[in-house]
């Protein structure tokens, strides 16, 4: 399959279910049209029916993971000591739902579709959803320096070179994605390869098999099958400007109706954090149990404390996020250019 292939596939998944919403607010334009031409003969009955509104708001979360019960971070690690929820209970949150996805795009497209209010995931999908119309905005920057670790099966390839005239998979528009493509690019190897498209559970026997020479994989996977003898040929944080970064985003309605939502979740993130910092080894204790019972040491290696940043936006994490950016338009991924700046909302 071609690079071109490849890229037209990535932004059709993502752009039908755009195409799909926008028909379904066009439809619901028109409804609503014909419903305002009853309001002055129901106004009374409006009235008591909006008294009799649930005062409950369930906020729902997306997030990224294949094993985990939470979103390993001071997100996951709130929820988990009780203090996430109460914290918003002025927003009139009653309850906080995260809900894990396999990968960003199918994230995107929940988020399309209303089924989410914030998401916790990679900037790559994160850039290309923003890019091609979804109505989402920047909280904050979870993660500076997401590693990949590219690996291969136990008896072919050695090194990065060995990759010519291979086929390689990936989970296609996740920041394992995007360090492969700048990876193959460096190598002088994008035309060299053979890209498929694997999701990541089926990305090990798909090594032991033989279909895929290599994959990237992400924090946790890496570490754990680097464990178990497969070789580890290339990781990302061996190449400036490759390694990922993890982001916050709300909806554009969510926030319209809550706009006090940023403020108050960078407030609980940051007193995560300061508990975090303060107790790391109970910090692993939690990564490694709500991602399957690993152990410690594939936990530390996953999320170093120094992966998460203390404020919602830093100097370094804002120029990785450009440096995707740019290296997405350069690939075309992107369906429109736009500046970060007017994306994030500022820092509080």
């Amino acid at each position: 399959m071609s690079s071109q292939v490849i890229k037209c596939s990535f932004l059709h998944r993502l752009l039908v279910p755009l195409t799909t919403v926008a028909l379904l607010f066009t439809l619901t334009g028109c409804t609503s049209q014909q419903s305002q031409s009853n309001n002055s003969t129901v106004a009374s009955s409006n009235i008591r029916a909006n008294s009799a509104e649930p005062k409950t708001l369930v906020l729902k979360v997306g997030f990224i993971s294949s094993e985990s019960k939470l979103p390993i971070g001071p997100e996951g690690w709130a929820l988990q000591k009780g203090t996430l929820t109460p914290a918003l209970k002025s927003l009139g949150v009653t309850e906080v739902k995260f809900i894990p996805f396999v990968g960003g795009p199918a994230l995107n497209e929940a988020l399309v579709s209303g089924q989410l209010d914030m998401g916790l995931y990679g900037d790559t999908p994160a850039l290309v959803g923003r890019a091609a119309g979804l109505p989402t905005r920047l909280i904050n920057q979870t993660r500076v320096g997401q590693n990949a670790w590219l690996i291969t099966n136990k008896n072919d390839v050695k090194s990065v070179a060995q990759l010519k005239g291979t086929k390689i998979g990936v989970a296609k528009g996740t920041y394992p994605h995007r360090y492969l493509m700048g990876l193959l690019e460096k190598e002088g190897l994008a035309k060299d390869v053979k890209i498929v498209q694997i999701p990541s559970a089926d990305a090990k026997p798909a090594l032991e098999r033989g279909d895929i020479a290599a994959y990237p994989f992400a924090m946790g996977a890496g570490p754990t099958l680097a464990s178990q003898g497969f070789p580890v040929i290339d990781q990302a944080k061996d190449h400036q400007g490759l390694v990922g970064t993890g982001v916050s985003v709300v909806t554009e309605n969510f926030l319209s109706r809550h706009p006090e939502l940023p403020q108050k979740w960078n407030q609980i993130r940051q007193q995560a954090l300061q508990e975090i910092k303060a107790n790391p080894e109970e910090f692993y204790q939690f990564a490694a149990q709500v991602s399957g019972n690993v152990p410690l040491a594939i936990a530390k290696e996953s999320y170093p404390l120094d992966l998460y940043p203390t404020e919602p936006f830093t100097p370094q994490g804002l120029k990785l996020l450009n440096s995707t950016k740019q290296f997405l338009a350069e690939q075309k991924l992107l369906k429109s250019d736009f500046d970060i700046k007017d994306w994030q909302i500022p820092n509080y």
